[in-house]
């Protein structure tokens, strides 16, 4: 009997502090900001205006029911097609007391051929390609509100650094596993940037990039739900990967 309440308390132990957590999921623009725009071929010479924050917001939303299916609490910036300011993402992320902060979003460049998922978590760097996609995320800050968020990107990155970059590790390999090998898709590594979204939050977060709206094939991938799918489940079993790995349980428990 002693052995079973010992089994039963260990298990209760290391599995609530997992489920316990509160994550925010954030689907990339929305409302007047489309974010990143693609043409879908569905037919010779037919196609149809593909929009990121559409995308964003599909693939949101699956991540959101994959982890409630597992027993987290879940929600999400916007459930529908609106405008939500950096601003108000954080207040969201500091009203529900969000241990985690997911940002999803879709890649997109002047050219064609550049394909695959990357995952960023908020560091300093020097990687000119990553400027680039800094700049496209970054676009609506200006001015003071720009110096002001540069000065806080630095004070939350020493606190949250560590926990953000092993958060974009487990996740970046189940999609590495789940996505990336099943659907061919080039996998473009996880990487520091700067995102003011990640900064405002002052949590442990992550920016996704799911893969190239400007790429054709890589596009038609992405509006499949198979994808999706896969992809959602990837990243709420990345999540979970990462916070087994903070769970910690006293010696003298066992």
């Amino acid at each position: 009997m002693k052995n079973k309440l010992l089994i039963t308390f260990v298990i209760i132990f290391v599995i609530r502090p997992v489920l316990g957590f509160t994550i925010l999921i954030d689907p990339g623009h929305g409302g007047e900001d489309d974010g990143a725009r693609g043409r879908y071929y569905f037919a010779k010479k037919k196609w149809r205006l593909i929009k990121e924050k559409d995308i964003a917001l599909s693939l949101s939303k699956k991540i959101h029911e994959q982890l409630q299916k597992k027993g987290f609490s879940s929600y999400l910036t916007r459930s529908v097609d609106r405008s939500v300011s950096l601003a108000e993402r954080a207040e969201i992320a500091e009203k529900i007391e969000a241990d985690l902060f997911i940002s999803v979003h879709i890649n997109s460049s002047d050219k064609s051929s550049p394909r695959g998922f990357e995952t960023y978590y908020l560091d300093n760097h020097d990687d000119s390609a990553v400027k680039k996609v800094e700049q496209v995320e970054n676009k609506d800050l200006k001015g003071e509100e720009l110096i002001i968020n540069k000065i806080l990107t630095d004070l939350v990155i020493s606190r949250t650094v560590t926990s953000s970059k092993g958060l974009a590790t487990s996740i970046h390999a189940r999609i590495h596993d789940k996505v990336g090998k099943k659907y061919k898709m080039k996998d473009r590594g996880v990487k520091p940037g700067l995102f003011y979204v990640l900064a405002l939050t002052k949590r442990p977060a992550i920016l996704l990039e799911v893969g190239f709206l400007s790429n054709s094939k890589e596009l038609a991938k992405m509006l499949k739900d198979d994808l999706q799918d896969s992809y959602a489940l990837a990243v709420a079993d990345g999540i979970q990967d990462y916070l087994k790995k903070q769970t910690k349980i006293e010696p003298s428990l066992l």
